[in-house]
């Protein structure tokens, strides 16, 4: 199989202790932490906020990650369109919902999308998906202005 290396293109984080500060974030909420909140509901945030922002690198990792944690492929390859879907559970679409909501900063519909929340989720799993989803908000950022681009090796 062909290695995937990725190369900055614009500049580099570490400059200025970026990478740092995310890595940080990320040992609480990031896809290896230990949390509350149902570990493949977290990858398909993580993934939905890669997806929409869009960045290579991210995209490349989670799929990768969701694989892992044994989320089934179609759903995977289907989340982009998860409210034409029936493979994710109420949870999962207004968890989707939020992470949307987050992402885009469409503040006229958060309350609601918080409201609907309190239905499915405990405070501490609506903490961690807020966490998640901002943590990975972060890195599809850095990984943007970084230029982090794709190279398949060999």
């Amino acid at each position: 199989m062909t290695e995937l290396n990725f190369t900055n293109t614009r500049f580099d984080p570490d400059l200025i202790e970026f990478h740092g500060i995310a890595k940080q974030m990320a040992k609480s909420v990031g896809y290896t932490a230990d949390m509350v909140v149902d570990s493949q509901l977290a990858q398909l945030l993580r993934l939905r906020v890669a997806q929409m922002n869009p960045c290579s690198y991210c995209l490349i990792l989670h799929t990768q990650a969701a694989d892992d944690q044994g989320i089934h492929p179609a759903k995977i390859a289907h989340l982009g369109s998860w409210q034409e879907s029936t493979m994710f559970t109420d949870a999962e679409q207004v968890a989707l919902a939020y992470c949307e909501g987050l992402t885009t900063h469409e503040h006229a519909s958060f309350p609601p999308l918080h409201a609907a929340m309190e239905a499915h989720f405990s405070p501490t799993e609506i903490a961690e998906i807020a966490a998640i989803v901002i943590n990975m908000n972060l890195w599809t950022r850095l990984k943007l202005a970084q230029g982090a681009t794709p190279i398949l090796a060999g």
